[in-house]
């Protein structure tokens, strides 16, 4: 039986994410989601997964490479490299060691007829490094994508470790599905302290969460400062260097926020900043209109914005 694939958002841990997806919220492998991603959330994908790699090593992290070519382009080598030094079959143990790499070979011709085997994946050797040197994607055809997963920790094991992600019908790509820890991003709501999944818009309490990830951004914010003063209703945000809470108000009576003085903590003021910069990947003034962020003119910040967020329920 198919099951309704419906917009979701997902992330894994603190290290991938959150991404807009489709999924099905049925099809869990233990308890965890299978996302599919349109292309541009690939590309944002496949960028995080190269700078935890190159941060923490790739022997760690396994990489998602998104490969750029032409229907009636000729026939290319990619070469993907980590930084692990181990030996390859045409490598001497003692000589100087290249970094491991696999070679991906791709035939665009075949690839836009539809071809099984018009992409193949192997361990890089010279050979395979001088032709990604000499051959480079041509041609005025249509445009064409290959996404491949690399798991760099079985590349010299030689299981699996590498596949293209063919995109679904309707040209989503499942990246990690029944192999990643994905999770639904949830969203807090300000009024009664609830959380749902993303794609679940309405709480119990009668609130629907707001469309953007600003938005809920925003909310969950109110909702962590909701946390120590229910009373709380606004707050000011300078966005100089990046989101910081600077003032919170009940109403017009401003809250005092000193760590010693006041009912707040660093550890609760900090969690809801990090709060709202979660929501502002690719954010224009539009936006923080659209979210309910109201610009206050301000002699020491060109940056300053009253958040309003609904009253906590008493």
């Amino acid at each position: 039986m198919r099951h309704q694939m419906i917009a979701s958002r997902v992330s894994l841990d603190d290290i991938l994410g959150p991404y807009d997806c489709q999924l099905d919220p049925t099809n869990r492998w233990n308890g965890w989601m299978s996302p599919y991603f349109t292309l541009d959330v690939a590309r944002e994908l496949s960028a995080q997964t190269l700078r935890e790699a190159d941060e923490y090593g790739y022997d760690c992290y396994d990489t998602i490479h998104v490969i750029d070519g032409r229907a009636d382009s000729r026939d290319t080598v990619h070469i993907l490299a980590s930084d692990i030094k181990r030996n390859t079959d045409d490598e001497d143990e003692d000589g100087d060691r290249e970094p491991l790499a696999v070679a991906v070979r791709i035939n665009w011709r075949d690839l836009d007829q539809g071809a099984e085997q018009a992409t193949t994946i192997a361990v890089a050797t010279r050979a395979a490094r001088k032709a990604a040197r000499r051959r480079k994607p041509n041609g005025k055809g249509a445009n064409r994508t290959v996404v491949v997963h690399v798991r760099w920790q079985w590349v010299d094991e030689g299981e699996a470790a590498a596949d293209v992600i063919e995109p679904n019908r309707n040209g989503l790509y499942g990246i990690g599905g029944w192999e990643w820890t994905w999770s639904c991003e949830v969203w807090w709501c300000p009024r009664c302290g609830g959380h749902q999944d993303w794609h679940e818009t309405d709480c119990l309490c009668g609130l629907t969460r707001p469309a953007t990830p600003l938005g809920i951004a925003t909310w969950t914010a109110g909702a962590v400062l909701h946390d120590r003063v229910p009373e709380a209703t606004s707050a000011l945000v300078d966005l100089t260097n990046s989101a910081r809470v600077c003032a919170v108000f009940a109403d017009e009576r401003e809250i005092d926020t000193a760590d010693d003085t006041g009912p707040f903590d660093t550890e609760t003021l900090g969690t809801a900043d990090r709060a709202l910069r979660r929501g502002f990947d690719h954010v224009t003034p539009a936006d923080l209109a659209a979210a309910g962020w109201e610009h206050v003119p301000d002699e020491q910040s060109a940056q300053l914005y009253r958040i309003t967020f609904p009253a906590a329920r008493q």
